[in-house]
């Protein structure tokens, strides 16, 4: 559940971006990963993918980049790097 939480807070900021910026859709998104986030980037892809569902995100490239760093200071956070939209 923690999971589903995480990614309902990062839809929202993925969304709000695309409305803000009244996009046609959004095509790509990037995200990282810190070495203690306790999830792979094929089980956040496969809650990407569940989450992003009927959103401006839906059809989305998700890149994700995923730190080895310990000492980052977001080594447990998942960060929201970028979101690409069409116009």
């Amino acid at each position: 559940m923690h999971e589903q939480s995480l990614m309902t807070d990062l839809m929202n900021k993925i969304n709000a971006i695309g409305q803000e910026s009244e996009a046609k859709s959004i095509v790509r998104v990037k995200v990282k990963l810190g070495a203690l986030a306790h999830i792979s980037a094929d089980h956040f892809k496969e809650h990407f993918v569940l989450a992003a569902k009927g959103s401006q995100a839906e059809h989305a490239q998700l890149d994700i980049e995923v730190s080895t760093d310990l000492n980052d200071p977001q080594a447990q956070e998942i960060v929201l790097d970028s979101v690409e939209i069409e116009e």
